[in-house]
């Protein structure tokens, strides 16, 4: 086995310039000539993960086996990727202040001042070669989150320039920037100039420049930045918009980036897969679709910007997984809860058109009526539903509202209630800390032979994520079951599929299938939801 080699990915000019698909995209194409990669996402900020941030400022928090809660990124990185990532791969700076602090506090520091360097420098260098060491990959893809410059990035980008001079040899640096156009069309290189001198002034240098641009980077655009930014034309990479972020790791390849760096890494070659090849061009090929609904209550930021697409990023792609396989593109409506509840008598006229309903995970009342409100037009009206987490949760409240005539059946996370058809977890009485002390994780469930959740799965054992507090109240499962709500899936006495046999296909899960989805191996629950809104939709011709 080769020694590992490291690739960081940098960010400048501003945030959010898509540095997480570029580091994915590049493994991906690795993974294509045979290599095992991994990914690390750095994150500068003191959280010690990302499980108490808001989905309106940081999107949605993907939840890895190990019940780790954390950036995004590592759900792109596991998709694009296809492999399975622990809370080790997420590094935080309040993750190794926390670490340095106790190992200072044990006296494993032999009295010495602790300081930025060398201790907090060396803890982000072991933290990754363990990574590296324990993946037993041969290529370990970082990305340090923010951008450079950044006052609370200094210590990451300082531990990787000592990596470098560690690693001579077995690092490559990628750096993603800005190349504005103006009105007249010109593609403007300072902002790249700017971002590589303050790059260089932290003694780092970029082998590779990738630039984000509305259009292909013109050929004296790439001379220039060359020029300027002391690197090779071939290491100048137009990264510019694609209509699908499946596409990057082609339009990298057209570049022949990934040759690039294996040249300079010293790889060769051992195999030339064309999985992902094959996966675009059965993307290109789909004409069909389906109109689905999304009712979900993180819609907007403060300032009335639609943060929809992110906070609800891992069931988007689970539906294009989906999507591809089933040969139906399902046509996303996001909808606010609130404005459903605000009228829930108008559901039917907010949602007739649409060929599938799906209510994804979430927290708090807020928004609660107006989600049920869609349940239920979709249970009495036999349209496709699919419910996740809180949406499973809602399901059961509404089934007990409207069918076992308890309207009074609530949560006891909303507060009291003479119903509590959902309750705490036995284990979280009493929780005081809220970070990552929820059910998460992988759990088992055993699933109900002749079910439709057997049917789905294939299968009678399956293991899937979960971030929850609340589940379904154990004794009200024989009133529920006698009216015609079943529990499909059970792990001991928690109920973990709930499904109405005989309604075309309503199904809700309490674990977040969505985590698990791939291209080219889709959720088998959004699978057969999107085969039923395609079902739907012949018969609605």
């Amino acid at each position: 086995m080769i020694s590992a080699r490291y690739i960081v990915v940098t960010g400048g000019v501003m945030s959010g310039l898509g540095k997480g698909i570029t580091a994915a995209s590049i493994g991906r194409m690795l993974m294509e000539r045979g290599y095992k990669v991994t990914a690390i996402k750095i994150d500068p900020y003191i959280n010690i993960d990302a499980g108490l941030m808001s989905p309106f400022q940081h999107g949605e928090v993907f939840v890895l086996k190990d019940g780790g809660e954390v950036d995004l990124d590592l759900g792109n990185y596991e998709r694009f990727l296809d492999v399975e990532l622990t809370r080790d791969h997420n590094i935080t700076t309040g993750k190794v202040y926390k670490t340095v602090i106790e190992k200072e506090r044990r006296g494993e520091y032999l009295g010495k001042t602790v300081q930025i360097i060398p201790h907090v420098t060396n803890e982000i260098k072991d933290r990754i070669r363990r990574v590296a060491q324990e993946s037993g990959c041969e290529v370990c893809v970082i990305e340090v989150g923010g951008t450079v410059g950044d006052i609370e990035g200094m210590p990451f980008l300082e531990a990787m320039r000592q990596l470098r001079n560690e690693e001579m040899g077995n690092i490559a640096f990628v750096h993603v920037t800005l190349a504005p156009t103006t009105t007249d069309g010109e593609q403007k290189t300072k902002p790249t100039q700017h971002s590589v001198k303050e790059m260089r002034a932290l003694g780092l240098h970029p082998d590779i420049v990738s630039v984000r641009c509305t259009k292909p980077l013109r050929e004296e655009t790439k001379s220039k930045i060359s020029l300027f930014c002391d690197v090779p034309v071939e290491g100048v990479v137009s990264n510019h918009d694609v209509d699908d972020v499946y596409k990057v790791p082609l339009l990298l390849e057209e570049q022949r980036t990934p040759l690039y760096l294996m040249k300079m890494l010293r790889l060769y070659p051992l195999e030339h897969r064309t999985d992902w090849v094959e996966l675009i061009e059965k993307m290109v090929s789909i004409r069909d679709s389906v109109k689905m609904a999304i009712v979900g209550k993180y819609t907007a930021g403060s300032q009335g910007t639609t943060h929809m697409e992110d906070t609800y990023l891992s069931i988007r792609e689970a539906l294009k997984h989906a999507g591809i396989e089933a040969g139906a593109w399902p046509k996303i409506t996001w909808i606010d809860a609130e404005d459903l509840e605000k009228n829930p008598a108008g559901a039917a006229e907010v949602l007739e058109e649409f060929d599938g309903i799906l209510v994804p995970g979430g927290f708090g009342p807020r928004g609660t009526a107006g989600k049920m409100a869609a349940i239920k037009y979709a249970r009495e009206n036999a349209i496709p539903y699919l419910g996740i987490c809180f949406g499973m949760q809602l399901a059961v409240v509404e089934f007990c509202c409207h069918v076992l005539g308890l309207a009074a059946a609530s949560s006891t996370e909303f507060g009291e209630t003479p119903h509590p058809v959902i309750t705490i977890l036995p284990e979280q009485e009493g929780v005081e800390d809220m970070g990552a002390t929820m059910r998460l994780g992988d759990y088992e469930a055993k699933l109900r032979e002749g079910s439709l959740a057997e049917e789905i799965y294939g299968s009678l054992k399956i293991v899937e994520r979960h971030r929850h507090r609340y589940e379904v109240n154990p004794e009200y499962i024989p009133r529920i079951e006698e009216k015609g709500m079943i529990f499909s899936g059970k792990n001991r006495n928690r109920m973990e599929i709930a499904e109405i046999p005989g309604h075309p296909f309503f199904f809700a899960t309490q674990f977040h299938p969505e985590m698990k989805s791939r291209p080219g191996r889709p959720s088998p629950p959004f699978l057969a939801f999107v085969r039923a809104m395609r079902e739907r939709a012949g018969r609605r011709g």
